[in-house]
């Protein structure tokens, strides 16, 4: 299978700016340690065309990788202990190119 690319595009309930947003988000980086996570990126979304105001975005070697990382007890606690509660909104998009 070809590579998966992985993104998430969202919202935070915290005001911009804040102590909680910054903390959130050095919190979503550290995601990055992950066996099987590759080329991980956390951006600033700039277009006034969307509602999500960042964007984290990984690619996996293939799908074995990608569902290691989803079960990993990193990302489950960060899901669970992070995201749930501070995420206001959010889309998920994984692709693999044509």
């Amino acid at each position: 299978m070809p590579l998966i690319r992985h993104a998430a595009y969202f919202r935070l309930k915290h005001p911009a700016g804040s102590p909680a947003e910054a903390a959130f988000l050095d919190a979503i980086g550290r995601l990055q340690s992950i066996p099987g996570v590759e080329k991980f990126e956390v951006a600033r979304q700039v277009s006034a065309k969307s509602e999500f105001a960042f964007g984290v975005a990984m690619e996996f070697a293939d799908q074995a990788a990608y569902d290691g990382y989803n079960v990993h007890p990193d990302h489950v606690r960060f899901v669970k202990d992070r995201w749930v509660p501070e995420v206001a909104a959010f889309a998920e998009i994984d692709t693999v190119a044509l």
